[in-house]
């Protein structure tokens, strides 16, 4: 394959997202055959079960673009112990109705960063749980629970501490082994 598209799901809306800005960080990192879109989720509807049949275009767009994409890359802040509920309802949207999961079989990088020392450890715990349930191959190691510190990110939007850069550098390596793995 000459070019994999990556979908992005950043499970922050918030303007100055530290995971936002951890996405197009580690989109630094990537090889030039590798491309990252990032999918909106905020504009998505609550999800109701009473119109999986005649799903709104704006949910088969979101799903079109899943479909389109050779890998995911989730990356999450932690609400209360989990992930936020604006990722679990693109999920949900993404994998309704039952039997049309746009999510299935497509592989995935979980990571995310908080101001606490522990990372996004829970959050990606209970992500990690509801991909298996997809069908999702997730990456499982390396884990990556990033700690945001004043120089995590340079002035420009990269990594700024270097040996948080050389960790991240490994983590999106593996990624990208993993992403042609399963498009081979």
């Amino acid at each position: 394959m000459s070019q994999y598209r990556i979908a992005v799901l950043v499970g922050s809306i918030r303007q100055e997202s530290f995971n936002r800005k951890l996405a197009l960080a580690l989109a630094h990192l990537a090889p030039e055959d590798f491309t990252f879109e990032h999918l909106r989720i905020d504009d998505l509807p609550l999800y109701n079960q009473d119109l999986d049949g005649k799903q709104p275009a704006v949910v088969q767009a979101f799903k079109g673009e899943i479909a389109k994409a050779q890998g995911l890359l989730f990356v999450t802040p932690e609400y209360n112990r989990s992930i936020p509920g604006v990722l679990k309802n693109a999920i949900d949207q993404g994998s309704r109705p039952y039997g049309q999961s746009a999510w299935a079989g497509k592989p995935a990088g979980v990571i995310g960063v908080s101001v606490g020392a522990i990372g996004t450890a829970l959050a990606q715990q209970h992500l990690r749980n509801i991909l298996a349930y997809l069908d999702v191959p997730t990456m499982g190691q390396p884990e990556a629970f990033i700690q945001n510190k004043d120089d995590l990110f340079d002035d420009k939007g990269h990594i700024g501490n270097e040996a948080t850069k050389k960790f991240l550098q490994a983590w999106v390596d593996k990624y990208v082994a993993w992403v042609k793995r399963h498009n081979g």
